[in-house]
């Protein structure tokens, strides 16, 4: 099994650099197998697929924030918790390969955008914005704490032309986030 397990990640790492470089739909299962050195029908044997190896990426995504997701339902909403939850989601976007499949998606937006696995992601990210806040925020502490995530994202994405390491990245958007999740009240 870990033989298999090592090729099934062989194969989504390189299928996430050719669809992040090449794009999503100019990518064949072809290319994916010449990069990697096998037949077409050994990638077969664990994607049939360019869309099986996408949902696979997704999956993995998913189950990051499900796990971000059961820690804060076990805690109680507190600043500070708040705070943890948003360190540990800073540290799952750089942990594996979840950096990876977020530029993927961030390149490749149009051709994923009817995908039924990013669509589930997607209710997992408002799910996790929802642990951020009381139910009786005012709209504003809403939108400012859902913001704390994508303001982690920003540093990769808006600003990705900036000269910084990715750990000059990811702390500059980790601090950013936690003054957005404050305790301020509008």
């Amino acid at each position: 099994m870990g033989a298999q397990t090592d090729t099934r990640s062989r194969i989504q790492d390189v299928a996430i650099k050719l669809f992040t470089e090449q794009g999503y739909e100019a990518t064949s299962l072809r290319e994916i197998a010449e990069a990697l050195g096998v037949t077409k029908a050994a990638l077969y044997y664990h994607f049939r697929t360019k869309e099986d190896i996408v949902a696979s990426l997704i999956e993995d995504r998913i189950n990051t924030l499900d796990e971000l997701i059961a820690w804060a339902h076990r805690h109680p909403r507190t600043a500070e918790n708040r705070r943890e939850l948003i360190r540990r989601y800073c540290a799952a976007m750089t942990r594996g390969r979840n950096h990876e499949i977020m530029q993927f998606m961030d390149r490749n937006k149009t051709a994923l955008q009817d995908h039924a696995k990013v669509g589930l992601m997607r209710e997992r990210m408002a799910e996790l914005m929802r642990a951020l806040c009381e139910p009786d925020d005012p709209l504003p502490v809403r939108l400012r704490r859902s913001m704390a995530l994508f303001a982690m994202h920003a540093a990769w994405f808006v600003l990705r032309d900036e000269p910084a390491t990715d750990e000059e990245r990811a702390a500059a958007g980790l601090q950013v986030a936690l003054e957005l999740a404050g305790d301020q009240r509008d």
